[in-house]
């Protein structure tokens, strides 16, 4: 394996407003005074990219963005961390997708959410970019279709490439049903526990899992909050515990954790050390406001998890 590794994130991109604290839309032309708000790059491609870049890895990533000045704002935010930001399409007379996140207190949030962009993803496939990387990440395979999404993954995967993928589909039957047929194809399926009981009908996590195993994924790694995650492959599950750390904004932390996975799994962790440094890596960016929330780098986010207690 190179090193650094090349990764190229494939898929979503959105940009983020967050603001907090939230505790209730104010009626009719009412305000109220927020303490911070903020603008990100998000998303399963761009929010993976930026934390990626930030541990080390060399990043692409490509997808769709906006003629707009979101696009360009949004572009410009993963250049500045690093990211190789050729790859992506601008598309003149579209809208960026962008997402407005009330954060509350306790660090959840609903979000008010424009598709745009994304919903071209499947005209404005690297197909020729496979070859040239380690890893792949698809994140939003549900917005490619099933017979796309499938292609890319069979595609990396003829060239030699790692695939690991990060769905936004809902947590129903549908939602895997969106790209079911890629699963084959996938070295490393990231989902959180929600969608794993939702996806499959099962009654627990860790039956989910092994159902996802059956459709072809060669691992399953589910994510639960401050839960503990779940690493299952064909020889078992393990139990992989979430850090403590005070908690200001989830809205970044699977993007970060798949980054840290990802970061992992480059430099030949187990499975298991990688969900411990993905993680790790989430933690960093719960504390803040964000995807883009921290000062980190690999070697900060390695000591942290050798010395933090977990939950």
């Amino acid at each position: 394996m190179r090193e650094p590794a090349e990764v190229l994130t494939l898929g979503v991109h959105i940009l983020d407003t967050l603001v907090r604290p939230v505790t209730e839309i104010p009626d009719g032309q009412a305000a109220v005074l927020a303490e911070q708000i903020a603008m990100s790059a998000a998303g399963t491609a761009a929010g993976t990219a930026l934390v990626l870049s930030r541990l080390g890895a060399a990043v692409h990533t490509a997808g769709v963005v906006g003629g707009d000045s979101a696009g360009t704002f949004l572009l410009q935010l993963l250049a500045d961390e690093g990211v190789d930001v050729s790859l992506v399409h601008r598309m003149d007379g579209v809208q960026t997708s962008a997402s407005v996140l009330p954060i509350r207190p306790d660090g959840s949030r609903p979000a008010l959410h424009v598709i745009g962009a994304n919903g071209y993803l499947a005209q404005h496939v690297p197909w020729n970019m496979f070859h040239n990387v380690d890893f792949l990440h698809l994140g939003g395979p549900e917005f490619f279709g099933p017979d796309t999404a499938r292609d890319i993954a069979r595609r990396a995967h003829e060239d030699g490439v790692v695939v690991t993928v990060d769905s936004l589909a809902p947590s129903v039957p549908e939602g895997l049903g969106a790209f079911a047929a890629a699963l084959p194809h996938v070295d490393y399926l990231l989902p959180n526990d929600e969608q794993v009981l939702g996806w499959t009908g099962c009654a627990t996590v860790e039956d989910g899992c092994r159902r996802l195993l059956e459709l072809g994924a060669s691992c399953v790694v589910a994510t639960a909050g401050a839960s503990p995650t779940l690493v299952v492959t064909a020889d078992g599950a393990v139990e992989v515990p979430a850090y403590s750390v005070d908690v200001v904004d989830t809205s970044g932390c699977g993007d970060a954790f798949s980054a840290g996975f990802v970061r992992g799994l480059s430099l030949s962790m187990s499975v298991v050390e990688a969900a411990e440094l993905g993680n790790a890596t989430a933690a960093q960016v719960a504390q803040g406001l964000g995807t883009d929330f921290g000062t980190y780098d690999l070697e900060f986010v390695r000591k942290f998890a050798r010395t933090c207690r977990t939950i």
